[in-house]
C-alpha cells in the first residue's frame, strides 16, 4: 500500500473517535436541554427561535374550559374558607367574657 494512504488511515483512526465523541456529547446535550424544557413547562422553539405551539383540538379546548371553571369554583371556596377562618380566629383570640356577651345577645335577638 501507498505510504500516504497508510498515513491518512492512521490519521482517521486517531481523529474519528474524537469526532464521534464530540458529536455524541453535542446530540446528548441537545436532547437533555429539550427534555428539561418540556419537563419544566418552557415552550419549545424552532431552529429560527420561533415558538412551536402544540395543535389545539376540541378535546384540549374542552379540558381547558373545565379546568378554568373548576379553578374559579375552588377560588370561591377558598375565599369562603378564609372568611370562616377569620371568624374562628376572632372567636379564639377574644376574651371569654366578651364572647359570652355576644352569644347571649344572639340568644336575645332570636327570642
Amino acid at each position: 500500500m501507498d505510504p500516504e494512504v497508510i498515513a491518512v488511515f492512521g490519521f482517521l483512526t486517531k481523529v474519528l473517535p474524537m469526532v464521534v465523541v464530540i458529536v455524541a456529547v453535542s446530540v446528548g446535550g441537545s436532547l437533555l436541554h429539550t427534555w428539561l424544557k418540556v419537563k419544566n413547562g418552557y415552550p419549545l422553539t424552532s431552529s429560527w427561535g420561533l415558538p412551536l405551539h402544540p395543535k389545539k383540538d376540541e378535546e384540549s379546548a374542552e379540558r381547558i374550559r373545565l379546568l378554568t371553571s373548576e379553578n374559579a369554583q375552588l377560588r370561591a371556596e377558598v375565599g369562603a374558607i378564609k372568611d370562616r377562618l377569620v371568624t374562628v380566629e376572632r372567636i379564639v383570640t377574644d376574651d371569654s367574657s366578651r364572647l359570652a356577651k355576644e352569644i347571649d345577645s344572639l340568644h336575645l335577638t332570636r327570642n
